[in-house]
């Protein structure tokens, strides 16, 4: 119950992201018609990280089907778009072209993992997309991408600061804990 709890805030910070980029302006008048908001991305359901995945998959949907009961966003429902990447880095630039090529989603978020998530880097770069990150460490710090948000909370040094409040704190003797 715990991770379904973590899982549902990290989402609505996505949700809470994907309103902002609605209300700021960069979508036309037209656009907020009866059509969804299609979000897209490619998630581990098979492979490795497939627990991992299936359970970002479950907190996702969660969040999208609350948002919809209560009207969606600007009054549109929100469509999940989704692909399994199979754990694998190669498959994830075919998806995400795809999502926004043939799809035609409006705004993409990235599966779950590290390595998942540094291949679809450079398209949403290319793209000038906004792209929030699920779990991965350091994978802006290649591209300094101010588009980029991670939805983690590992500090701006994520490959390092992960595990340096563990050690800090073991470096404390047991009687000042």
């Amino acid at each position: 119950m715990r991770h379904r709890t973590r899982w549902r805030s990290a989402w609505a910070n996505v949700g809470a992201l994907i309103g902002t980029l609605l209300l700021s302006g960069s979508w036309t008048a037209a656009a907020q018609g009866a059509e969804p908001i299609k979000i897209g991305f490619g998630m581990a359901l098979t492979g490795g990280l497939a627990a991992n995945g299936k359970a970002a998959l479950i907190a996702m949907q969660l969040w999208a089907e609350d948002v919809n009961k209560k009207g969606g966003i600007l009054g549109r429902p929100v469509e999940l778009v989704y692909y399994d990447d199979q754990t694998k880095g190669a498959t994830v630039p075919g998806i995400y072209t795809k999502l926004l090529d043939v799809d035609k989603v409006n705004f993409v978020v990235s599966g779950y993992g590290t390595n998942l998530i540094a291949p679809a880097m450079p398209i949403v770069i290319e793209r000038k997309l906004v792209f929030p990150g699920l779990f991965g460490l350091a994978n802006n710090e290649k591209y300094n991408y101010a588009g980029y948000f991670q939805i983690m909370p590992a500090g701006p040094r994520p490959a390092v600061d992960w595990t340096a409040t563990y050690f800090e704190v073991a470096a404390i003797p047991p009687e000042h804990r």
